[in-house]
């Protein structure tokens, strides 16, 4: 490793000098140099298609639904449409105390995730929960909360 960075090094150094005339176009000067420091550097995750998939689609789709629902005023719309009898018709900021420019922010993160379905742009505004992925997150998290095997006692106590 060593001798690859003293190479690697030496051929910065060669490529520097040589380009002292062409440093008064700068834009190519500094690309040069930034990739010649990144392959100095030599770091592993920062080369393309080498980093392997370390979890499961369960834990990424978990990971996702959970992010999602990681904020108080998303639990609430999520609460809100879960009650209704079928899609909401009408503006969500009218019936819970949240501004409606957050509403919107919020509503787009739920969209993104796939709990929610519906037209999230004006003038059609309409929303429902999705149902296959509302039951799919809570499949997940009953399965992810259900497999702790410390039931009964703590061991920190």
């Amino acid at each position: 490793m060593f001798q690859l960075r003293c190479k690697v090094q030496a051929i910065y150094i060669d490529i520097y000098l040589h380009l002292a005339p062409i440093r008064k176009n700068m834009p190519y000067y500094l690309a040069i140099q930034n990739i010649v420091r990144s392959f100095a550097n030599n770091k592993e995750e920062r080369r393309i298609g080498v980093k392997e998939k370390q979890y499961t689609t369960e834990q990424e789709q978990i990971a996702r639904f959970a992010k999602a629902m990681g904020h108080p005023a998303r639990m609430a719309i999520l609460a809100f449409l879960a009650k209704q009898d079928s899609c909401f018709f009408g503006d969500i900021h009218e019936e819970l105390p949240i501004a409606k420019a957050t509403v919107s922010q919020h509503l787009k993160e739920l969209k993104e995730a796939g709990l929610i379905q519906g037209e999230i742009e004006t003038p059609k505004v309409r929303y429902c929960i999705n149902r296959e992925n509302w039951e799919l997150a809570r499949k997940l998290f009953a399965a992810f909360l259900g497999d702790c095997k410390c039931k009964g006692t703590s061991c920190c106590e």
